[in-house]
């Protein structure tokens, strides 16, 4: 983001001036500078979680309790009233399972989006790549997603729901799920140092997300392949899709799939793009 030049010196023993010179233009992500902070992304992250459990009672134990109240509503609600199927999988396990990568997006693209606005301090005393913020939020995310999988596992033995040989392709759509997050939070993150009602639209979105994702009902009620491929079109249809499939073999299309992981792709580089021709304002404006 910032070019390093050196000023000339009048005298060999005087140490060269470094001058930070902000670039103009759509800039790409220096993955060298990146490279060279990487101590520094851990640093962030672990600053994340401890700000985020501390002074509560239950600790780590809120990353369980959201998705598994969730289950037991939906089951109570669409499995037990409304009759939803659930692809002749147990629904505790349908929608837990459903709920698990949503919950690692959701949360992780609701911390990346405010994550330069709670960061102001930092930003304005110091340069560091801005990039790290919200991906230290995502990155708290996926420890989250870990603490609550054991939960899945447990339901899986307790229900006695079969593992299947495709969960060797978990980490894919776990990978995808992060980076679904990640792809978000960027804009949303930049988004909001220049727009502050943005971060009051981003529980409203998520919201409406949630809805708009196979996670209280199967895909497999889409009989077209082309609306299949629309549904796709919602980065989050053929994460969750994918992931029930690796963890309890429900169907997958991989129209939908592909559809979902080119999303999440453009949606990623057009969002590092933006951010960082947006990092240069970010000292200003926040």
């Amino acid at each position: 983001m910032f070019a390093l030049t050196s000023s000339p010196t009048a005298s060999t023993s005087r140490r060269p001036k470094i001058i930070l010179r902000a670039k103009t233009g759509w800039q790409p992500v220096d993955i060298r500078e990146l490279w060279e902070f990487r101590e520094l992304l851990l640093i962030l992250a672990l600053r994340d979680i401890k700000v985020r459990y501390k002074q509560t009672v239950l600790g780590v134990a809120w990353a369980i309790i959201q998705p598994f109240f969730t289950m037991v509503v939906f089951t109570i609600l669409f499995a037990g009233l409304g009759r939803l199927p659930t692809d002749g999988v147990r629904p505790e396990v349908f929608y837990y399972c459903g709920m698990l990568p949503w919950q690692l997006f959701a949360t992780s693209m609701a911390s990346a989006g405010i994550s330069l606005l709670n960061s102001q301090n930092l930003i304005t005393k110091t340069y560091f790549p801005r990039l790290f913020i919200p991906m230290a939020s995502v990155v708290t995310g996926l420890i989250d997603f870990a603490i609550a999988f054991t939960v899945l596992l447990a339901l899986m033995l307790w229900f006695r729901v079969a593992f299947h040989p495709q969960i060797v392709f978990l980490p894919v759509f776990v990978a995808l799920g992060f980076f679904a997050a990640m792809a978000v939070g960027l804009w949303l993150s930049a988004l909001s140092v220049e727009y502050r009602d943005v971060r009051y639209v981003i529980p409203f979105l998520t919201q409406f997300w949630m809805f708009a994702t196979p996670i209280i009902y199967p895909s497999s009620i889409v009989k077209s392949e082309w609306k299949k491929m629309l549904l796709g079109l919602n980065p989050m249809s053929g994460v969750v899709e994918g992931f029930r499939w690796c963890m309890i073999g429900t169907p997958m299309s991989s129209r939908e799939v592909v559809v979902s992981a080119v999303t999440i792709f453009l949606t990623l580089i057009g969002g590092a793009f933006y951010f960082r021709r947006m990092e240069k304002t970010f000292a200003d404006l926040v």
